[in-house]
């Protein structure tokens, strides 16, 4: 929807940036419950990825957000982007936009309803009750016809119902989660795990320290020098895996500015020099790996880097459970158990609909008993895996 619109009296709008909306009356919505807030759909997040150019003219990310008034009130939004192609995103539709092209249809632009750059599930339709989910799912499938949008998608969701009630199609993913339960030590979540991979991780971990000191830092310990030494190592991630950085320089700078006590980073030191590091954001009660990188090569060094510093840290701060992102069997090992995770999608085109609609429910299939595989793969005792 270019302009504004209306739903049973309710007033639907776009805002082309964040900035429209008052931050707290977005973060009302986004986190009614500061314990379980999602640092990702914080304003001041999608705010600093507009402000650093990460997001915006010329990245295929064009802002798109939807709001929805009652008598002045704001009662729902959501974070949505009108995307050139399928970048950043995690959940992949290459296959869907090839297929389309080859039918001779335009599947770019699409309307994506989601965190940019961010495999981590949480809302999306940020609404003060379910009847506000429902119109903002309506006002999306509303938004992509008026646009003559191909399709629309929301990513990592947890408003399931309300989509599928819209017209969405469901979908569904793998990750893979630490959780916390009660632990007061690393030791107590070794005790967990059988023994010899109990064994493994004490002597993975032994050799990853070997001649290398850790280093967390979170809040107002956070300097710029910090940020310039991640920047090297993001750099060097973001090069191989996606041809370039996703994320500009200036917005590490303004998230540590924004969100600094919702940051954690962690350092890998060799003689007082970092050779590498990682970045996490902590959440209301979930600590969410994000990024990392590294000059050197060590040992087991991502393993310590990225996932056991990580559950360290959730064991101190009481936290529920370390997400690690997207991908990455190797995490299983590590006591990460998968998880499923589940996204929404309206296809305008009804044949088209039809074949992804039946693609869907087979890939359903697949990853339900593939989830089912991957628990024999975690390194519980087998009584306690099949409690998990």
């Amino acid at each position: 929807m270019s302009g504004d619109g209306a739903e049973g009296g309710d007033v639907v709008k776009t805002a082309p940036s964040i900035s429209e909306i008052p931050a707290a009356e977005w973060d009302r919505l986004a986190a009614p419950d500061p314990a379980a807030a999602n640092p990702f759909l914080k304003h001041a997040f999608l705010s600093a990825l507009e402000r650093s150019g990460s997001v915006g003219a010329g990245t295929g990310w064009t802002p798109f957000h939807l709001t929805v008034r009652r008598g002045g009130a704001l009662i729902a939004a959501a974070p949505a982007y009108l995307k050139d192609h399928s970048y950043g995103e995690y959940v992949f539709d290459h296959g869907w936009a090839d297929a389309y092209a080859r039918a001779g249809g335009r599947y770019f632009p699409k309307l994506l309803c989601a965190a940019p750059f961010t495999p981590a599930p949480g809302p999306r339709l940020l609404g003060a009750d379910d009847e506000a989910r429902a119109i903002l799912a309506r006002s999306l499938i509303a938004a992509a016809e008026q646009l003559r949008l191909s399709s629309a998608h929301v990513l990592f969701t947890e408003e399931d119902d309300a989509l599928l009630k819209a017209g969405f199609l469901s979908r569904l993913g793998v990750q893979f989660h630490w959780r916390n339960r009660g632990y007061r030590t690393y030791d107590e979540f070794l005790v967990t795990l059988q023994s010899r991979k109990r064994k493994a991780l004490r002597r993975e971990r032994r050799e990853a320290a070997e001649g290398l000191s850790f280093r967390r830092v979170t809040g107002a310990e956070i300097r710029e020098s910090d940020w310039d030494v991640f920047w090297r190592f993001y750099q060097d991630t973001g090069s191989r895996k996606w041809g370039r950085p996703y994320l500009t320089r200036i917005f590490f700078s303004m998230l540590g500015e924004a969100m600094r006590d919702d940051i954690l980073l962690v350092f890998a030191e060799s003689g007082g020099r970092a050779i590498a590091g990682a970045l996490n954001l902590i959440g209301g009660d979930a600590l969410y790996g994000r990024y990392w990188g590294r000059i050197e090569e060590r040992p087991f060094l991502h393993f310590e880097v990225c996932y056991h510093q990580a559950i360290d840290f959730a064991i101190e701060r009481g936290l529920s459970r370390v997400e690690a992102g997207a991908q990455g069997e190797h995490k299983l090992a590590r006591g990460y158990e998968p998880t499923l995770t589940r996204s929404a999608h309206w296809i305008a085109d009804r044949g088209f609909r039809d074949a992804v609609a039946r693609y869907l429910e087979a890939e359903r299939r697949q990853v339900d008993a593939e989830c089912i595989a991957l628990w024999a793969e975690t390194p519980y005792h087998r009584g306690e895996a099949a409690q998990h």
